[in-house]
């Protein structure tokens, strides 16, 4: 499990690269709403985050139902991000970039957890 954690850690970092990267494009070029760049960043960090999880944290064949599950558990965690996005941009001072790092690393337990127990349970 220590190793499924660190590589997990690895993936996240890199989903989380891509997804603050979108959505601070998205707000710097397009004029865009963090909480609407928000939901594109999500988009396409999570076939990152699908790729590197499948491919490498938890080391599987991938099978009929996984990416749909792991789309679940994702878009869980995203309910839970972009509300908890919404009160930190709404209620603070801080910055659109650092408030989104804040709620990636804030939730990003609860994507381990589902990954673990229901999107992958049949890899040892």
């Amino acid at each position: 499990m220590i190793t499924q954690l660190v590589r997990f850690g690895c993936v996240g970092a890199v989903a989380a690269a891509v997804h603050l990267a979108v959505v601070s494009l998205l707000v710097a070029l397009l004029d865009m709403s963090p909480l609407l760049a928000n939901v594109a960043g999500f988009g396409v960090a999570f076939q990152v985050t699908f790729f590197g999880h499948s491919q490498w944290t938890f080391s599987t064949i991938r099978r009929n139902g996984d990416y749909r599950r792991m789309l679940l558990v994702s878009l869980a965690a995203f309910a839970l991000n972009e509300g908890l996005y919404a009160v930190l941009l709404q209620t603070t001072s801080l910055d659109y970039r650092v408030a989104l790092g804040l709620v990636l690393v804030a939730v990003a337990g609860l994507t381990f957890v589902g990954s673990r127990v229901w999107v992958f349970t049949h890899v040892s």
